[in-house]
């Protein structure tokens, strides 16, 4: 899965309009940005788009931050129509340009941007105080206010609109606390107030609050055992009282100790975006957002997400397939690793061995039947093949390609023996005692 070389022909971040880049991955996969580090996402659903508002994790060099910390110096808002293909609208704040911050505390943490009376509204933590700056558009350019949020401080702001038009800031300073705004979004309404029956023992965070059918809930980072895991209390009331309800994702299995949150629901489906380390397995502060499906009970109750690197959003049979943020794998002959342990943002490989492994990736649209040809980037010391099926193991042969013997990447393209059309699931199968590396495929 390889990025940082393929920044034009591969990204086809070939242009930019202003200070946009189209960083168009067409992988639709976790993590959505592969060509920086970013947080704390949080999305949001203006003028018909996903806007994504991250914080910026960024790595230590002298002067720069502090060592095995967090580094986190400006935002980038990142937005898409299709969960596939990300627009980069650039950098929209820095610590430098924020008057009331009169030193750089590289503390700019997580994020919040909501759209009322006509303009948007970016809330963010800086220096211990919550900042506020004011655009046109949701991708910018935002200007700060000359002064910070009165009587708010801490961290990890959220702003909930309510069905009324009220709205009400919540932030986290050893608790987490929610207060009224008033109508011009850049006053407090009400005195803040710490929100009761939320677990006392240990650390909660970033919350995130939105409304569903009359219930309201607030979602949030919960140290219950060694590292955040995302829960959520439910009311009836935006101010409160919430009442613990459950756990939405489960602690992370990379051991990534921080984990922050956003609930969004775009075109009919909800989404999770949250994050994890996986371009940076070693080094937890430096994190990569992901999304994932998300799916209510009956009685309003969240059910838990299971991360996945598939990810969400539909891929193109077209454009490189990265096989390797499969949805599912065989129990055993199946491994993934960096295709340059010195630099990350090359992305992932899979690896196939023995009789009988094989990879799914869900969720290809091949479109009409146009396709006449598969490409497989990979490749084999020994030589070998592999199978490509339609959505099961045994499902329809689409190819069998070979694998040419050499210690090079190469492309290696095959006829199909069936031409699909729309939207299927694919299996990628290895039969033989040999093994075989693959990086991506494509149709054409």
């Amino acid at each position: 899965m390889s990025f940082a070389k393929t920044t034009v022909s591969r990204w086809i971040v070939a242009f930019s309009i202003g200070s946009q880049f189209l960083i168009s991955n067409a992988f639709a996969t976790n993590p959505l940005i592969t060509d920086q580090f970013t947080a704390d996402p949080t999305a949001r659903v203006f003028e018909g788009k996903i806007y994504v508002y991250p914080s910026h994790d960024i790595p230590f060099t002298p002067g720069r931050g502090r060592t095995n910390w967090f580094i986190m110096e400006d935002y980038h808002v990142f937005s898409s129509e299709n969960l596939t293909d990300w627009t980069d609208h650039g950098m929209i704040l820095n610590q430098t340009n924020v008057p009331w911050l009169t030193r750089q505390s590289f503390d700019m943490w997580a994020p919040d941007c909501v759209f009322k009376n006509g303009k948007y509204y970016f809330y963010f933590p800086a220096g211990g105080k919550i900042g506020v700056a004011v655009a046109d558009h949701p991708g910018g350019p935002f200007k700060p206010e000359e002064k910070p949020l009165a009587g708010a401080g801490g961290i990890d702001p959220c702003v909930l609109i309510d069905k009324d038009g009220s709205a009400y800031i919540f932030w986290a300073r050893g608790r987490i606390s929610v207060a009224k705004l008033k109508d011009n979004m850049l006053e407090l309404d009400s005195s803040p107030q710490v929100i009761a029956n939320l677990p006392q023992k240990g650390l909660i965070e970033g919350p995130f609050a939105f409304e569903r059918n009359g219930i309201y809930y607030l979602t949030y980072p919960h140290v219950e055992n060694t590292i955040e895991r995302l829960e959520y209390s439910t009311s009836t009331n935006a101010m409160g009282p919430y009442k613990p309800a459950g756990v939405i994702l489960d602690e992370s299995t990379s051991g990534c100790w921080t984990v922050h949150q956003s609930i969004v629901e775009y075109k009919g489906q909800w989404y999770l975006f949250y994050h994890d380390k996986d371009l940076s397995p070693n080094f937890d502060k430096n994190r990569s957002i992901r999304a994932d499906y998300l799916y209510f009970n009956d009685d309003g109750s969240i059910k838990k997400v299971i991360p996945t690197l598939r990810g969400v959003g539909i891929v193109n049979a077209k454009s490189k397939i990265q096989i390797d943020r499969y949805s599912a794998i065989s129990a055993e002959g199946v491994t993934v690793s960096f295709l340059d342990d010195t630099n990350t943002f090359e992305g992932w490989k899979i690896s196939l061995s023995g009789k009988s492994s094989w990879v799914q990736f869900n969720k290809v649209d091949f479109g009409k039947k146009d396709l006449k040809s598969v490409n497989v980037r990979a490749l084999s010391s020994a030589g070998g093949s592999v199978e490509i099926h339609l959505d099961t193991v045994n499902g329809p042969l689409l190819a069998k390609v070979a694998i040419g013997k050499g210690s090079e990447w190469q492309s290696f393209k095959s006829k199909l023996d069936s031409v699909p059309d729309g939207v299927h699931d694919l299996v990628v199968t290895q039969n033989e005692d040999k093994g075989v590396d693959l990086d991506w495929i494509s149709f054409e």
